[in-house]
C-alpha cells in the first residue's frame, strides 16, 4: 500500500506538470495568433495544405520555435497569408504618409503598369466579399482603365499630362495628376516576337479558373500573332520540359495548348530557367524577346522563396529578355510572388479572373502586354515650397525610389507598353515654406519667393526613360501651374482617376480617406465616363454598388 501511494503521488505530480506545460503552449500559440502576424484558420478549407517556405503555417509543435515579432513582420511584408486572405499571399502595404515640403521637397518613384489588383478586387466583390486591404493596390486600380490622354509628338515614346483640382474628400487639399500615354503601335508595325509561354501544369492548376482559362488566354494571344512571330511552350510541375520548340505555325501552337494537362508539384524555378534558355536560344536581335509566365504562383519545389526566385529573374533580365506574368486561380494564389517577378523581370503583371479579362489583356491590349516602348521609366517631382506645404503620393508604395536613384541609370524601374497609359496622383496641402536639401540641386530653393519667381508653378515633373534596347536614359521636364480648378471643372481623366483612388482608399479603410464615401465615388465616376466604348467604366459603377452594399 505504501508503494502504491508513492506511485500514485508521482503520477499526480506528473499530470500537474504536464497540464502546466500544455497550458503554457496553448497560451503561447493563442497569443501568437492574436498578434495579427500569423493567422492559420481556414487555410485547409482554402486548398493550401502543401508545405511551402512562405506558407507561414504554425502548429503547437512549431510555436515554441517561432520567430520574434520583428521577424514575423518582415515575413508578412514579404508576402504571407492570414485568415483574412484565406491562404492567398499579399505583400503588406504601409500607405504613403504626408510629407512636409520643407523636409522632403523631392518625391521619386518608378512607374507601374500592372493591372492585377483591379481584376483581383473585382473577383472578391463579385464573390460577395470585401477584399483584404493588402490586395488593394490603388495605382493598379487607377491604371486598369484607359484615359483620353493625347498621343505623343515626335520621337518621344509617351506624352506627359499634368492637371490639378480640389480633392473631393478634403476641400482644403488638392489633387495633382501626372498622366503618361504610350505611343500606339499597330501589330503589323511592331518588331518580330520571340515568345516563350511558360505554363504551370502542376496539380494546383487543375481547376476551371486555372489551366483551362490559361489555355483560352494564350490562344487569344497566339491568334493575334503574325508569321514573323515565333512561340515556344515550356511547362513545369515537379519537373520542367519543352512541349513545343519555337515555331510560327499557329496550328501547332494551338494544338500544343489544347493538349496541356495538369498534375504534380510545382518547381517554378526550374521552369523559369528552361524558359529563359529557350528564349535565349531563339533570340531575335532588335525584336521582342519575352517569357510569358502563366501560374497561380504556388511554387513549392526547388527554389520556393520570394528572394531566390526574384534573384533568378533579376539575373536573367540582363540577357534582354522581358517577363510578363499572368496570375490565375483563388485560394492559394501567391500575388506577392507574381508581382515581384514581373517587377524585377522588366515586365507587367495581370490577373486573369474570367474569359473577358483574358480577352482584354491578351487580345484587345496585346500590344501593350507584349511590346515595350520605354523601359526604366522614373518620375521625380519637385514641389514648390511657396505653394505646397505637404504632399502624399497615392499608391505606388512598393515603387518608391531614393532621390539619388533618379539619375542612376543602373537602377531598375518600370516599363511602358505600346498604347499603355499610366497615371499617378498626389494629394497636396497648399501653403508655402522654405526648402533646404543638402546635396540635391533644387530649382525653387535657389530664389526668394516673389511674384516673378515660379510663384504660380506648383511643381516640376522630371522623367527619365530608356529606349527598349538602350542603356542610357533620356530626360523630360515639365512644370504645372495652378489654375484654381474645382474637381467639378476638371477633365474626365482627372475626375475618374480620382474616383478610382477614392474607391481604393475606402476598400483599404485608409486613414487619409477624409469624407470619402461610396455615394460620392459613384457620383464622381458617373459624371466622368468619357466614351467608355468597352464598358469598363460602367462595370466599375457596378463594383461601387457591390462594395457599398457589403460595407453597409
Amino acid at each position: 500500500m505504501k508503494q502504491l501511494s508513492v506511485v500514485s503521488g508521482r503520477l499526480s505530480v506528473g499530470l500537474i506538470v504536464f497540464s502546466l506545460i500544455f497550458s503554457a503552449c496553448n497560451s503561447y500559440t493563442s497569443s501568437t495568433n492574436s498578434s495579427g502576424s500569423y493567422k492559420t484558420s481556414e487555410t485547409q478549407d482554402a486548398g493550401y495544405s502543401r508545405s511551402n517556405s512562405n506558407s507561414m503555417m504554425m502548429s503547437n509543435s512549431t510555436a515554441m520555435n517561432s520567430p520574434s515579432a520583428p521577424e514575423m513582420q518582415a515575413d508578412r511584408r514579404d508576402g504571407s497569408y492570414d485568415a483574412e486572405t484565406k491562404g492567398e499571399r499579399y505583400a503588406e502595404i504601409s500607405e504613403n504618409p504626408f510629407l512636409e515640403t520643407s523636409r522632403a521637397p523631392l518625391s521619386t518613384f518608378s512607374i507601374d503598369v500592372d493591372t492585377a489588383s483591379y481584376a483581383n478586387v473585382r473577383r472578391y466583390l463579385n464573390d460577395g466579399q470585401i477584399p483584404p486591404k493588402d490586395a488593394v493596390r490603388i495605382e493598379e486600380l487607377i491604371n486598369y482603365f484607359e484615359y483620353d490622354y493625347p498621343q505623343p509628338v515626335g520621337n518621344v515614346p509617351f506624352s506627359v499630362n499634368t492637371e490639378v483640382a480640389t480633392a473631393p474628400w478634403n476641400a482644403k487639399h488638392k489633387i495633382v495628376s501626372i498622366g503618361l500615354q504610350g505611343k500606339k503601335v499597330a501589330l503589323e508595325d511592331a518588331p518580330p516576337s520571340n515568345l516563350v509561354f511558360l505554363v504551370d501544369v502542376s496539380g494546383s492548376m487543375n481547376t476551371p479558373d486555372r489551366l483551362p482559362l490559361v489555355k483560352q488566354g494564350l490562344k487569344f494571344l497566339a491568334q493575334q500573332l503574325s508569321a514573323k512571330d515565333r512561340v515556344a511552350i515550356v511547362v513545369y510541375a515537379g519537373k520542367s520540359g519543352l512541349v513545343l520548340p519555337s515555331t510560327n505555325n499557329r496550328g501547332e501552337i494551338l494544338n500544343a495548348l489544347d493538349n496541356l494537362e495538369s498534375g504534380g508539384s510545382t518547381n517554378g524555378g526550374q521552369g523559369i530557367q528552361l524558359a529563359y534558355k529557350v528564349a535565349l536560344d531563339n533570340f531575335i536581335q532588335g525584336g521582342n524577346n519575352r517569357v510569358v509566365l502563366a501560374t497561380d504562383g504556388d511554387f513549392n519545389v526547388g527554389l520556393t522563396s520570394d528572394h531566390e526566385l526574384v534573384q533568378l529573374v533579376e539575373n536573367k533580365r540582363r540577357s534582354g529578355i522581358f517577363l510578363s506574368v499572368l496570375g490565375f486561380g483563388t485560394g492559394n494564389t501567391n500575388d506577392s510572388m507574381m508581382e515581384k517577378l514581373a517587377d524585377k523581370g522588366n515586365g507587367n503583371y495581370a490577373y486573369i479572373d474570367s474569359q473577358s479579362e483574358a480577352r482584354k489583356a491578351l487580345g484587345e491590349q496585346v500590344a501593350g502586354t507584349l511590346y515595350t516602348i520605354a523601359k526604366d521609366v522614373k518620375i521625380q517631382v519637385e514641389f514648390n515650397p511657396t505653394k505646397i506645404a505637404g504632399y502624399r503620393l497615392i499608391g505606388y508604395e512598393n515603387r518608391l525610389l531614393a532621390n539619388r536613384d533618379f539619375n542612376d541609370d543602373r537602377k531598375d524601374a518600370g516599363e511602358i507598353g505600346a498604347g499603355h497609359s499610366v497615371t499617378a496622383l498626389y494629394e497636396i496641402v497648399p501653403a508655402g515654406q522654405s526648402v533646404e536639401n543638402d546635396g540635391i540641386e533644387l530649382k525653387y530653393s535657389k530664389v526668394e519667393p516673389s511674384e516673378s519667381n515660379f510663384n504660380d508653378e506648383l511643381l516640376t515633373v522630371k522623367l527619365r526613360y530608356k529606349e527598349p534596347n538602350e542603356t542610357q536614359s533620356k530626360l523630360l521636364i515639365q512644370g504645372l501651374l495652378d489654375r484654381g480648378n474645382s474637381i467639378e471643372n476638371a477633365t474626365d481623366n482627372l475626375r475618374f482617376a480620382t474616383a478610382v483612388a477614392e474607391f481604393g482608399m475606402l476598400l483599404r479603410d485608409s486613414r487619409y480617406k477624409g469624407s470619402a464615401n461610396f455615394n460620392n465615388v459613384s457620383s464622381l465616376a458617373g459624371n466622368s465616363m468619357g466614351s467608355d466604348l468597352k464598358s469598363y467604366r460602367s462595370d466599375f459603377l457596378d463594383l461601387i454598388r457591390k462594395a457599398n452594399r457589403l460595407r453597409n
